[in-house]
């Protein structure tokens, strides 16, 4: 089932899309947009307190008088980062404060006294995207690479049958403000409008089709007999 804070965002931007409203910046509300702008890329230190490291991010690990231990590289896919001597060491889900502790522990005893640890991300390329609504299996799914709207729909198993792929509505920070636009999926497939990139914290919501959702709860519902009944 969607979730509902979803489905009122989702409502709140339709409305808005459909009747050619732009909502107030200076609300809280999302603001309605005909074509979403690259999210925000600049992230300073302060945002990596509780980051979580996750796949192909880009880190640096010093080890404070122990400069031939230093590394930087990659997270490979399955959240692993390799460092000397103690080897693989698990970094996915981990904040940079957690995997520089692991890190220390292992290097404890066995090579040094008191190891201290100093994690930095470089470069943050581990991103998801919420997708949510009238979609198969609804989730958090990871981004590797490019993806697109499509694809993005796709991932989550594709549109259900209750959908109404004509509207679907992409939600993106964008210098701090909260926007949203409507995409056709059906004409986006058809090769008739570009198929628009989706960001990481993107969040995507395919919109419902209510007379497919009273006719699929309604055959669900009603018993099997030959003959009409009351719907109310």
């Amino acid at each position: 089932m969607p979730n509902r804070s979803f489905v009122s965002l989702f409502s709140l931007a339709l409305c808005a899309c459909g009747g050619g409203i732009g909502l107030d910046q200076n609300s809280t509300a999302v603001r309605v947009a005909q074509a979403l702008p690259p999210p925000d890329q600049t992230v300073t230190a302060a945002d990596f307190t509780n980051y979580r490291i996750g796949a192909l991010d880009v880190i640096s690990v010093t080890v404070f008088d122990a400069p031939e231990l230093a590394r930087e590289g990659a997270v490979d896919e399955a959240g692993n980062f390799a460092m000397p001597l103690v080897g693989s060491v698990q970094a996915g889900g981990k904040t940079p404060q957690e995997l520089g502790d692991a890190i220390a522990t292992k290097l404890k005893g066995r090579y040094l006294k008191n190891p201290q640890v100093a994690v930095n991300i470089k470069e943050a390329r581990a991103r998801t995207v919420t997708i949510d609504g009238s979609v198969v299996q609804p989730g958090v799914y990871p981004i590797v690479g490019k993806m697109t709207l499509q694809q993005a729909v796709a991932t989550a198993r594709g549109a259900n049958e209750s959908a109404d792929i004509d509207k679907v509505i992409v939600f993106r920070t964008v210098s701090g403000q909260k926007m949203a636009a409507m995409f056709n999926l059906r004409d986006i497939r058809s090769g008739r409008y570009a198929d628009p990139e989706v960001y990481g914290n993107d969040i995507v919501v395919v919109g419902e089709n209510s007379a497919r959702r009273f006719f699929r709860d309604a055959t669900m519902s009603f018993p099997l007999l030959a003959r009409f009944v009351p719907v109310l």
